[in-house]
């Protein structure tokens, strides 16, 4: 008869739940589950089923149960695009953004090759300033130059983007630029229209019916806390990528329509204890054209490698944190309603609405005070809207981190579908039964509760030596010791 192991001298929790696992359950089948995860940090823990059945015959041709896991649960990715919080679901959002952008400049993923010698422009758009701050400069030669502080600063010093003076720099402005960044983009598309018509001496009418502009972009954080966006605009014909645009429609005249949309997109913000602010696009800007051949300074995987990395960063580029700080219990307003319907102090946050304290934030002066700024601001009665103070740990911008046009290329969604059908067939499905011609109609029923997220302590110390052996293909990857 087997005894089972006395695990009372084993000291770590995980080890002691690994051996529990190796002795107790169907450990290949656990292993594959973790490694199936690519080394997610957090994966979700689902309870349920799914049914997959011909529609024609109505044959159940797959079927899935939670229950029949080793577990008792399905362990699947997070999906966090966040590099800080899961550096591998990043690494998978970042090679979809990479392919989704790529597709919209050369083709493919269904996407026409022809859109390679559309007009196509790479566009930066920044902030304005609210108030001088140290920066880096450097002359043509590329020497540096002194900063207002008279100093010459470092790639990595904590200073850079740091205000000269705090007492003056007009901190509620810069949140609240952040705050209508998105909107502010979404103006900028409109007047891009309507200037190019202005410029091509047209109605927006006839522009419309012979010109279609397509667009995919993303925000990145500047080292002083504010967003600004990168963007790929093209021209297409009427149909979209499937229609060359007018030989009238040139980078020449994208150029000028963006300069003049710049110019006139705004929106005026008004309150009474902070007066009126005009948010506006900074006065730097960049319009550049991508190359078609593939020879010159912007090429189509160029343009599309940067916007993929731009797409997983987030707000702790500008040194804050990337979780919210808003009390969950009451939902950041301090109190909560009692049985009795009069408000009663959160006992969570003892009435701050704070997760944490923000004086308690291990981040930069600056960086503090945008926060603080932030969640003042939504306490305002103007502002309520805005909810800034859900917001205040992305120091105001609450817009979308990336976006596109319908038009532009394929969507994120497909990009998952293909990959999951990939791994469909890579587990087996196809000797289980699944049919995988495209004549077959599949229906597919299914019921999934959430249970948690995360790992348990033997799974955990699995999935670290999954990440272990990743990082180490792609360190031999890049010494050229493996195919990359």
């Amino acid at each position: 008869m087997h005894r089972p192991l006395d695990l009372r001298h084993v000291v770590s929790p995980g080890l002691r739940d690994l051996i529990e696992l190796a002795n107790t359950h169907n450990f290949d089948r656990v292993t594959e589950q973790v490694r199936n995860l690519r080394g997610c940090t957090s994966p979700v823990n689902l309870h349920g089923w799914t049914v997959t059945t011909d529609s024609t015959t109505k044959e159940v041709v797959r079927s899935y149960r939670s229950e029949d896991e080793p577990s008792g649960r399905l362990l699947t990715t997070c999906g966090n695009r966040r590099a800080s919080r899961c550096p591998a679901c990043s690494r998978v959002y970042a090679a979809d953004t990479y392919h989704l952008i790529k597709a919209g400049l050369s083709g493919g993923k269904n996407v026409a090759e022809t859109v390679r010698d559309h007009p196509r422009a790479f566009v930066t758009l920044t902030a304005p300033s609210f108030g001088p701050v140290h920066n880096r400069k450097t002359d043509s030669a590329g020497k540096t130059r002194p900063c207002g502080c008279g100093a010459h600063h470092a790639e990595d010093d904590p200073a850079l983007g740091t205000p000269l003076d705090p007492a003056t720099y007009d901190y509620s402005g810069a949140v609240l630029w952040n705050a209508h960044a998105g909107q502010l983009w979404g103006r900028f598309t409109t007047y891009l229209r309507r200037a190019l018509a202005e410029h091509l001496g047209m109605t927006q009418k006839a522009l419309s019916s012979a010109l279609r502009v397509s667009f995919a972009k993303v925000a990145e954080y500047q080292k002083r806390g504010l967003v600004h966006f990168h963007a790929v605009i093209r021209f297409d014909g009427p149909d979209g990528h499937t229609t060359p645009p007018p030989s009238w429609a040139t980078f020449d005249a994208l150029q000028v329509a963006v300069d003049l949309a710049v110019e006139r997109a705004r929106l005026t913000v008004e309150s009474d204890a902070i007066g009126e602010r005009v948010i506006k696009w900074g006065d730097r800007f960049k319009v550049d054209q991508i190359s078609a051949l593939g020879d010159g300074e912007l090429t189509d995987a160029k343009v599309a490698g940067y916007v993929a990395k731009y797409a997983t960063k987030n707000a702790e580029g500008a040194g804050t944190v990337d979780r919210t700080l808003m009390c969950r219990p009451c939902q950041g307003r301090g109190y909560v309603r009692g049985p009795d319907g009069f408000r009663d102090l959160c006992d969570d946050c003892e009435g701050t609405g704070q997760a944490e304290p923000i004086k308690a934030l291990p981040v930069q002066r600056h960086v503090r005070q945008m926060i603080r700024t932030a969640w003042d601001l939504g306490n305002l009665p103007e502002f309520a809207d805005l909810k800034l103070w859900k917001w205040a740990h992305m120091l105001g911008f609450r817009g979308h981190f990336s976006s596109k046009s319908r038009a532009y290329s394929t969507t994120l969604g497909a990009l998952r579908d293909v990959r999951r059908a990939w791994r469909l067939a890579q587990a087996g499905a196809a000797r289980a039964g699944l049919p995988t011609t495209d004549e077959t109609t599949l229906v597919t029923a299914s019921s999934w509760t959430y249970l948690s997220s995360g790992y348990r302590p033997g799974e955990e110390l699995l999935a670290a030596q999954v990440r272990q052996d990743i990082a180490h293909t792609q360190r031999l990857k890049q010494e050229g010791l493996l195919p990359a």
